[in-house]
């Protein structure tokens, strides 16, 4: 799984800086840090795969198009 790195303190500080009382700030942030669904995520090699399965989607549509293209024009 993915790892994201979430600087606790920072945001503590940041919301701190904001006018959130300090023990919010804290619940706050823990509650970010909890929320995070690592499972989501995408990978590099994901979105190539992605692109390469995408790229071959749109070659097979091109060809069947112009395919259907010709036909079309043998029979007018």
């Amino acid at each position: 799984m993915p790892t994201v790195n979430f600087d606790t303190l920072k945001f503590v500080r940041t919301l701190e800086a904001a006018g959130v009382p300090s023990p919010q700030a804290e619940a706050i942030s823990y509650a970010v840090r909890d929320a995070q669904d690592l499972s989501d995520l995408s990978t590099k090699s994901d979105l190539r795969e992605l692109e390469q399965r995408m790229t071959i989607k749109l070659g097979s549509m091109l060809i069947v198009a112009v395919g259907a293209m010709a036909a079309i024009a043998r029979l007018l």
